[in-house]
């Protein structure tokens, strides 16, 4: 670079995140044709992300386990046999013609074994074998009365307090002595004294066998080797919204409702101390794993779940925190808003122009286009129960009409309302790549003309 990141403007920054994704430098493709179709897909997004119209629109097919499922594999294969999977997915790219997801999204099973994970059901654990994916154990693993601690000192609160009672591996942590303030031989001495007992060395070992585990995990998925056609996708990273990193698996639902009412202040110094460490963390994570974006899961913040008024009190000004932190770094931010957003367009749109992406799952596209379609990209909406059990002709022409209000003027993707869609139809998946394909091919004239 020619210019040091820390005085890069997140303008400059982002454009060199996008240059990167866009260069195929030390990667091999298959053939000159897989070449020039991975460029046409980056440089499709690059336009869409910011807000400016591509050659067409681009398609997020919701194809999710379909290939691995219908190589007869099931999930538990995908947890302790990755191998199979990259072999399903190759099988399935080149027998339907469909892109295939070549990022395995199970959780490495070994690794949940070795820790004996407490959030988690999953097939051979709490599941039967057969079981299509797992299952999160809702519970309260933060009490009311550790609001303090975890201000205070969240990481010494994950660590001695959090970690012992969500993996089983590392109960022995409950033992270890703060670190914060270990600045002289004797606080050494008192502080580390726990170490020598055989329960906490046996957890610091199991610890090296989870990063052992881990390593082997990346090497068996080709994680690391982005070189041929493995390098089809675009990497994010995962990030939560303060409110629901407490609700999901700290305080739980039922508690984190109760505190909204009953401890405000408190509930709202936590969020905005997880909001700092959000956005260190989705940095650094960005960073190390060579990705772009950032993609919240918004769990708690749809319409039916809180008012508007809890909303922009507790939900949103941490969250839009985290945006803008990750954000002044050059990270495009992808939001899924599960459930309704209709309620929160307005509330919403207030960020630069290109840097946020929504994936709505029951929004109403059109408002959802007419309030925030000149500054961020949008997608979603096409339903799970259509591309299950819908007519192709069904699917075809509700794309149509989501391309005819959505598309004009850039900055959409056709996709689903969910992320991964089980039981979807491959007849169904097809019918969204020919609407795609029919009306949503932009004209260029030197302006913008609408599609459809």
């Amino acid at each position: 670079m020619e210019k040091n990141w820390s005085t890069m403007t997140p303008e400059e920054k982002r454009a060199h995140r996008f240059q990167s994704l866009l260069s195929v430098e030390g990667f091999t493709f298959p053939s000159p044709d897989a070449e020039r179709a991975y460029k046409t897909r980056i440089k499709r997004l690059v336009d869409v992300y910011n807000v400016r119209e591509p050659d067409m629109v681009p398609v997020n097919l919701p194809i999710g386990n379909m290939p691995f499922f219908a190589a007869g594999l099931t999930y538990h294969d995908l947890m302790y046999e990755p191998e199979k999977a990259i072999a399903a997915a190759a099988k399935f790219a080149a027998e339907t013609g469909l892109e295939a997801p070549l990022d395995i999204t199970a959780l490495p099973g070994r690794v949940l074994d070795l820790l004996d994970y407490k959030l988690y059901n999953w097939p051979g654990h709490g599941l039967d074998t057969g079981a299509p994916v797992y299952q999160f154990k809702e519970g309260q693993y933060m009490s009311a009365d550790e609001y303090d601690h975890l201000i205070r000192d969240p990481s010494d609160f994950w660590t001695r307090v959090y970690f012992p009672r969500v993996f089983g591996a590392l109960e022995p942590f409950r033992q270890l002595q703060p670190v914060t303030d270990v600045t002289e031989i004797v606080q050494v001495v008192n502080h580390f004294q726990p170490l020598a007992k055989k329960e906490v060395r046996a957890a610091l070992y199991r610890l090296i066998e989870v990063g052992e585990e881990i390593e082997r995990w990346f090497a068996r998925t080709g994680r690391r080797q982005t070189a041929g056609s493995s390098r089809t996708g675009v990497l994010s990273t995962l990030v939560k919204a303060p409110f629901d990193t407490l609700g999901d698996t700290l305080r739980g639902t039922k508690e984190i409702m109760l505190d909204m009412r009953r401890r405000p202040d408190k509930l709202l110094e936590a969020l905005d101390v997880i909001a700092d460490v959000s956005i260190a963390n989705a940095i650094e994570l960005v960073n190390g794993s060579g990705s772009f974006m950032a993609s919240f899961p918004l769990h708690k913040g749809a319409d039916g779940w809180m008012s508007r008024q809890q909303f922009e009190t507790f939900y949103w000004p941490s969250l839009r925190k985290v945006i803008r932190g990750v954000i002044d770094d050059g990270i495009q931010v992808r939001l899924f808003a599960e459930g309704s957003y209709d309620s929160r367009l307005e509330l919403v749109n207030e960020f630069p122009k290109g840097t946020v992406a929504w994936l709505f799952d029951r929004t109403d596209m059109k408002r959802a286009k007419q309030i925030l379609g000149k500054d961020c990209c949008i997608s979603g909406n096409v339903p799970a129960s259509l591309l299950a059990t819908g007519k192709p002709e069904q699917v075809k022409e509700y794309c149509r009409k989501l391309i005819e209000d959505c598309a004009p003027g850039g900055g959409y993707i056709l996709a689903a309302g969910a992320a991964n869609v089980e039981g979807v139809r491959l007849e169904n998946l097809r019918a969204m790549l020919e609407a795609a394909q029919e009306y949503g091919v932009y004209e260029r004239r030197g302006v913008e003309t609408p599609v459809g």
